[in-house]
């Protein structure tokens, strides 16, 4: 325990206590938007097609320009970057809410969903680089990388389960307007100040970061794509179990526990994510990837065969323990093996793949909900887990971190990937000339 809190310790003496704050507040607007802009539109037009129209172009354009943001902000560094697209997504946001309670065409109020979607400022990618970066300047070990994962999944976790709770509670009390009015300017104050912190210096633009003309960027290794695929089946699994929940609990006359079960999941999940960091090195990410893919598949199970509330509640907890470990290692093998000037597209890639699989399987898990009960959408997170461990089991995985190719622009030095103990410097102390040493600010 004593040795986690000091590896925690270390972590945030690289970042600086305002980060992850910061961080994690600019995150919840990705999490309160989609549902925020199901319930308004269905709340104004009175149309859940027109709802689910609207929420499904908003995470369209999510899937499909968040690589383009992520490497946007490889080439031109975070800051620029995150400053526009909060600039861009807040206003987006803000006449969505206009435009609902206008009643707006649902074709125009479609494609101002998608540009909501498309400008989402990718906070919890964007800050797994940046605290990554901070890391390898300092020349931490592998633990205290290993524990930025672990923080930073758990910051993700905790606003997935804090955005939709939030928009609930003030559709409830007031409006749907005024939670997605809220999500615009959480992304404008957080975003803007997420942008603005001074480790933004880590991931600035520089000879380093602008690739030469003529030159190509690195082939992203095999194990990249598996690691993406593995994602988009995790979000197969959130979307099945949330359209199973949701239709196990309106069956049972408590349509109000879904989101309350769903958040349990999420609370169990980030709970074991921050405990991740304890994990000793010896248990390399292969092994992680397998036990992680292969605990989803046995505690998906019995969601096949349960039919009231309280055996529901047990059963979702106990699986959230597996969903977090799995996505930390994915984002962590996905910084393991890329190449450092294609972090943050890969890292916003492995986002985009995790809401472009929910996206769809939410769709076809609840048709399958309609026509065969809840069990027929949760025999799709069954067989999405079942998936994931396939592909964990045939993977190849790297047993060492890879190094930038000689040549490479924007490549770190070998040295700072050596752990500290051989780098010569203390695990978790910046070098002189690092950008470690931001706490306080």
């Amino acid at each position: 325990m004593v040795s986690t809190l000091s590896t925690y310790r270390s972590v945030i003496a690289l970042t600086g206590p305002l980060l992850p704050v910061v961080s994690f507040f600019a995150r919840l607007p990705v999490a309160m938007s989609q549902f925020g802009s199901v319930l308004l539109v269905s709340e104004t037009s009175g149309s859940l097609a027109t709802a689910g129209i609207v929420g499904g172009t908003l995470s369209a354009g999510q899937v499909v320009f968040g690589p383009v943001l992520g490497r946007l902000a490889d080439r031109h560094g975070q800051r620029p970057v995150v400053l526009a697209a909060a600039a861009v997504n807040a206003l987006a946001t803000a006449a969505l809410v206009a435009g609902a309670l206008t009643g707006l065409a649902t074709p125009a109020l479609a494609a101002v969903g998608a540009v909501a979607g498309a400008s989402v400022p990718l906070i919890g990618p964007l800050a797994r680089t940046r605290s990554v970066a901070l890391a390898h300047r300092a020349k931490a070990g592998e633990g205290v990388v290993g524990a930025v994962h672990s923080l930073e999944g758990t910051l993700d976790e905790v606003s997935f389960v804090f955005g939709p709770a939030l928009v609930g509670l003030a559709a409830l009390v007031l409006h749907p307007a005024v939670a997605l009015g809220g999500a615009a300017a959480l992304v404008a104050v957080f975003g803007t100040a997420y942008a603005l912190h001074p480790t933004a210096a880590v991931t600035a633009a520089g000879p380093a970061r602008t690739r030469a003309e003529g030159v190509r960027a690195p082939r992203q290794p095999r194990v990249v794509h598996a690691v993406r695929a593995s994602l988009a089946l995790q979000g197969a699994m959130f979307g099945a179990c949330q359209a199973g929940i949701a239709a196990l609990t309106a069956r049972l006359g408590v349509p109000g526990q879904a989101g309350i079960v769903y958040a349990a999941m999420g609370v169990v999940s980030a709970g074991v994510g921050l405990a991740l960091g304890a994990l000793p090195a010896r248990f390399g990410l292969r092994l992680r990837w397998r036990v992680a893919t292969g605990a989803a598949l046995v505690l998906s199970v019995p969601l096949l065969f349960t039919g009231t509330l309280w055996p529901l509640y047990a059963v979702v907890t106990v699986l959230g323990a597996a969903y977090a470990p799995h996505l930390i290692t994915a984002f962590a093998l996905t910084e393991r093996v890329v190449a450092p000037s294609r972090l943050a597209e890969s890292m916003a890639f492995a986002a985009s793949s995790l809401v472009a699989g929910q996206a769809v399987a939410l769709a076809v898990s609840g048709r399958l909900a309609e026509a065969h009960g809840p069990a027929g959408a949760f025999a799709v997170a069954v067989g999405a887990a079942a998936l994931c461990l396939t592909i964990a089991l045939v993977t190849r995985v790297p047993a060492a971190r890879t190094p930038a190719p000689a040549g490479e622009p924007g490549g770190v030095p070998l040295k700072a990937f050596i752990p500290a103990q051989r780098a010569g410097s203390v695990e978790g102390r910046g070098a002189p000339g690092s950008t470690a040493g931001y706490a306080g600010r």
